[in-house]
């Protein structure tokens, strides 16, 4: 059984890890919670609501985004995670691909990393995920965010996602990370058409080959807008039957921004399973 920080991961069970952006350019939130009041604020109602993972990134990885600076990011994401420990035992994730994030992160209160770009981006953070005997999330990703979303094309979807993920897997281990607390996570919205992102919550299954833990992050995402022709405000209901098929499929941890309705959501499918 997988544990982060105090919470146990059941997959029979969903996981809700809200989401928590301090960016001033997040394509879900606009910045809301740019400032550290507005996102402890914000913090401390998923909380309240049901969060079994608080998800904290200070880097947007919005398609076209650009990386920003070492010394930016620490100063965006370490007091929350400071001031969130102080306060709470809830499970906190640091969304990063810098090792040097990752570890400041872990000394100050965070349980788990969640990497998109499964340790391509700097390899040293499987060493950090290692020493600290915390779990981390690898994703798949074409390319950047940069550049991502630039005809992202596939031969064959789900055998290149899980071949992608095999390997990440192997070069974690290889690292000393156990392989219980590895996360596996297909990246949806990253480097994927529309039409990619149902099949792969459809197609889930085929990941199950991995052993790992599945972590889908649907929330608010722009193939929902693009499919359905909804503002980011009026996603809810579509990425709640997201999280649903992707429950039934064999996701076990759920990004979410909308944390109430998805505890209630997911709690009902679970009692329907």
């Amino acid at each position: 059984m997988l544990t982060i920080g105090t919470h146990i991961v059941d997959p029979s069970k969903p996981t809700l890890m809200g989401v928590l952006n301090v960016t001033p350019d997040s394509f879900s939130d606009g910045g809301a919670f740019f400032q550290p009041e507005n996102a402890l604020e914000h913090a401390f109602k998923m909380i309240e609501e049901g969060a079994d993972i608080i998800d904290i990134g200070g880097e947007s990885s919005r398609p076209g985004a650009n990386p920003i600076p070492l010394d930016e990011e620490l100063q965006r994401v370490i007091p929350i995670i400071s001031a969130i420990r102080r306060q709470s035992k809830v499970a906190i994730s640091i969304d990063t691909t810098k090792s040097e994030v990752a570890r400041l992160a872990l000394d100050a209160g965070a349980d788990m990393i969640n990497d998109i770009s499964a340790g391509r981006f700097d390899p040293f953070i499987f060493q950090v995920a290692s020493q600290a005997r915390v779990p981390i999330c690898l994703m798949h990703m074409k390319g950047t965010p940069k550049t991502m979303q630039d005809n992202p094309q596939y031969e064959d979807l789900m055998d290149e996602i899980q071949a992608f993920l095999a390997d990440a897997c192997r070069r974690a281990e290889r690292d000393n990370i156990s392989p219980e607390k590895i996360i596996i996570d297909p990246g949806i919205g990253f480097g994927k058409t529309a039409e990619n992102n149902l099949a792969i919550i459809k197609n889930l299954p085929h990941l199950k080959t991995l052993n790992k833990t599945i972590l889908i992050g649907t929330s608010r995402k722009s193939f929902i807008g693009k499919l359905l022709n909804l503002t980011v405000e009026n996603r809810l209901e579509a990425t709640l039957a997201t999280l649903s098929a992707a429950y039934k499929n064999g996701a076990a941890i759920f990004r979410v921004h909308d944390v109430a309705p998805a505890k209630r959501y997911l709690s009902m499918t679970e009692l329907l399973a």
